[in-house]
């Protein structure tokens, strides 16, 4: 009879988020499928627990999830988790768990930390509708035609990014939504110097070209006004280009955002408020 792989959250900064029912499977498993052994080394140290472990991180997936799968069949029992979060989420452990699916092999998910629910309850964004990207494309162009496909997208949007990215990726997602749109930008959470910073894309992506980002991020992205469907007229586009124009946008940057809000020419649109 096959094992059974459980999928364990790790707390996301504070040990102290670690649950007794985590801790307790830890204990339980015959090995522990890791992302960096050395970080689940410290987390069971922490515990004070003693357990086989092995590397499955994004780069030996196929290999290391063969590994697993056939101790799996074997009988044994496994914990997969990751250096921070619930295993499979926006990370290579999703292979591993439709492999098992595939395989017949049982998997039980344990719930606990995961930064994405964590950084969009505090958001002070709407939370009942949402969806989440991830990590956004490294290369720029891919990056901008991703967001192209996002801009319509009504539900609030939550985004990893890593320190080093920020500035560029706050610079596209202004570009693509426009400066006005809200987001929430979730940083070093249940950390030491854990910060929530709640201000528009335009504000944040001009705040850290000053002030070099630090820590790892989650963005929580107002979505897109919702706009009844309907045939709106330039005279409509012309009055939401007046509002954002109010609201600080450029011309151009307004007739940008307006267009894709309503459907619109944007060619026509600007004629029609550079007339205006």
């Amino acid at each position: 009879m096959a094992g059974t792989l459980y999928l364990v959250p790790t707390p996301i900064g504070n040990l102290g988020d670690i649950s007794r029912r985590a801790a307790e499977t830890f204990a339980r498993v015959d090995f522990i499928a890791a992302e960096d052994t050395r970080v689940t080394l410290k987390l069971l140290n922490h515990l004070e627990l003693k357990k086989p472990l092995m590397s499955y991180y994004r780069h030996n997936t196929g290999e290391a999830g063969q590994q697993v799968l056939s101790r799996l069949l074997s009988g044994e029992s496994c914990a997969l988790c990751t250096d921070a979060g619930t295993p499979a989420i926006s990370d290579p452990g999703e292979d591993l768990v439709a492999l098992c699916a595939a395989n017949d092999v049982p998997v039980v998910s344990i719930p606990g930390p995961c930064a994405l629910v964590t950084a969009l309850a505090v958001s002070g964004l709407p939370t009942a509708r949402f969806v989440f990207e991830g990590f956004l494309p490294m290369n720029r162009k891919n990056r901008r035609a991703r967001l192209e496909t996002l801009a319509g997208e009504e539900r609030t949007m939550l985004f990893y990014e890593a320190p080093h990215k920020l500035t560029a990726t706050l610079s596209d997602l202004s570009a693509a939504f426009g400066a006005e749109r809200r987001v929430s930008l979730c940083r070093e959470l249940t950390k030491l110097h854990e910060e929530v910073i709640r201000t528009t894309l335009g504000q944040a992506a001009e705040r850290y070209k000053a002030e070099p980002p630090r820590g790892e991020f989650v963005l929580v992205v107002e979505g897109a006004p919702f706009w009844a469907e309907e045939d709106f007229t330039l005279e409509d586009g012309l009055e939401r280009v007046h509002i954002l124009l109010e609201q600080g946008l450029s011309r151009k940057d307004a007739v940008r955002q307006a267009a894709k809000e309503l459907g619109l020419s944007r060619n026509e649109l600007y004629a029609a408020a550079l007339e205006g």
